[in-house]
């Protein structure tokens, strides 16, 4: 009786997560996300100086393409790709990365799953617009979640771990950006490297994204000290927080250039991004 090789998941996970199908899928999706990105800045930015009625954020940001000819068709194609993203981090958090030291897989594993979290609640977001439906008032949504859980101890305390986990993400951001550690995601293709450009989007798109995620994470930790649901804001609220500051048109307009060159970043990671 022949004795087969036997597949293991981590295996087939493997295999999966190197066909060329969803790497050239994912890749998609690392452009929907770059068109996000310029678009949440531009929105920004137009907020800065006082004329957009849109939310600067993801959902404005469909709500942008989807207002536009062959908008529908583009939102269709990000569905596909950030489902795609989606899977290849579940594929890569199976396989458990690339690094040969326990402690690294483990934090490549975490890492994975935060980013297919993310990746579906995009397709699941360009789905609903896609299809003809909205978001709208999912600000209120969320208000009103986090009001239910500010009527115990236990729902502040979560609320307020959720603040300091989003700041810790944007630090982590900030940091990337600061040190070029996001290169380490980046190959050349054809014996080609990422040029200066790229490197500078990289630095300036990491840092204000940065920036922009600490002020979501201090809103979530300001809701749970201060028992006010309404502080618990989405991107779009952190964004009008950095406009309300001193000087807040020049800073909102610095983030929202910022997070345009993330999105310019973006299209030179579907092209050059390691998978």
């Amino acid at each position: 009786m022949p004795t087969g090789s036997s597949t293991t998941p981590s295996s087939a996970a493997r295999s999966a997560n190197d066909s060329k199908a969803l790497t050239t899928l994912a890749r998609v999706g690392y452009v929907a996300s770059g068109l996000v990105h310029l678009l949440v800045g531009w929105i920004a930015i137009k907020v800065a100086m006082g004329s957009s009625g849109k939310n600067a954020d993801q959902s404005g940001a469909f709500q942008e393409i989807a207002s536009t000819p062959g908008g529908v068709a583009a939102l269709w194609a990000a569905v596909v790709g950030f489902v795609a993203l989606a899977v290849w981090q579940v594929t890569e958090a199976i396989a458990g990365g690339r690094s040969a030291d326990p402690k690294d897989r483990t934090m490549d594993r975490v890492k994975a799953i935060s980013k297919a979290v993310l990746y579906g609640f995009l397709a699941w977001t360009a789905f609903r617009y896609a299809s003809g439906g909205s978001t709208s008032g999912g600000g209120s949504k969320q208000e009103s979640l986090t009001a239910d859980l500010m009527g115990s101890t236990a729902g502040r305390v979560a609320i307020g771990v959720v603040g300091l986990v989003i700041v810790g993400v944007g630090v982590f951001h900030v940091v990337k950006g600061w040190r070029k550690k996001f290169l380490e995601d980046l190959r050349g293709t054809g014996g080609r490297h990422v040029g200066t450009a790229v490197v500078r989007l990289g630095q300036v798109g990491y840092i204000a994204k940065g920036i922009a995620l600490g002020v979501l994470g201090g809103l979530f930790v300001a809701a749970a000290v201060t028992a006010d649901p309404e502080k618990a804001g989405g991107l779009d609220d952190a964004l009008r927080t950095i406009g309300e500051q001193p000087f807040g048109q020049f800073l909102l307009i610095a983030t929202g250039v910022g997070i345009a060159a993330y999105g310019v970043y973006s299209f030179a990671r579907a092209r050059f991004a390691r998978m």
